[in-house]
C-alpha cells in the first residue's frame, strides 16, 4: 500500500519517467502522440491505480469489499478510446498503429507503477523499448514498400 510520501513519488515518478521514454522514441520519430503525452498518460494511470488502492484501504469492512480491479477495467476502456482516436487510414495505409499500442504500454505502465509492481515495470519497460528500437533498426533491411 502507498502509505508513505515516499512510496506514492517512487511510483509516480517511475511511471512519469518511464512514459517520457516511451513518448520520447515517438516523438524522434515525428508523432503527434510525444513525450508529453505519454509521460500524462503513464502517470494519470499511476495516479488512479494509487487512489483506487487507497480507496480499497480506506473503505473496505466486513461487510464491504470493494474492487480495485474495476478501477484498471475503467482505465483499460479509456485508454482504448484515445488510442483508437490517433488511428486513421491514409491513402489506403493505416497510420499510427504503433503510436496508439505505446499509449497503451504507456498505461500498462503507468497501472504497473501505480500498484507498486516495481519488477513489471522494469521488464515491460525494458521490453517495450527494445522492441521499438529493435523493430525500427530491422525496418531499415526491410524491402521497400513492406513497412
Amino acid at each position: 500500500m502507498p502509505d508513505s510520501l515516499t512510496e506514492m513519488s517512487l511510483r509516480l515518478g517511475l511511471a512519469t519517467f518511464v512514459g517520457l521514454l516511451l513518448g520520447f522514441e515517438r516523438e524522434i520519430r515525428g508523432h503527434e502522440a510525444g513525450m508529453r503525452t505519454h509521460a500524462l498518460v503513464a502517470l494519470s494511470s499511476a495516479m488512479i491505480t494509487i487512489s483506487a488502492l487507497l480507496l480499497f484501504d480506506q473503505l473496505r469492512t466486513e461487510q464491504q469489499q470493494p474492487d480495485p480491479l474495476r478501477v484498471i477495467q475503467g482505465l483499460a476502456q479509456a485508454i482504448g478510446f484515445i488510442a483508437a482516436g490517433l488511428i486513421f487510414v491514409r491513402g489506403g495505409d493505416v497510420v499510427n498503429m504503433t503510436t496508439a499500442a505505446n499509449l497503451w504500454m504507456a498505461a500498462a505502465i503507468g497501472i504497473a507503477a501505480g500498484a507498486g509492481q516495481y519488477r513489471l515495470v522494469l521488464i515491460g519497460s525494458t521490453v517495450t523499448l527494445l522492441l521499438l528500437t529493435v523493430a525500427s533498426f530491422l525496418k531499415r533491411w526491410m524491402p521497400p514498400g513492406r513497412h
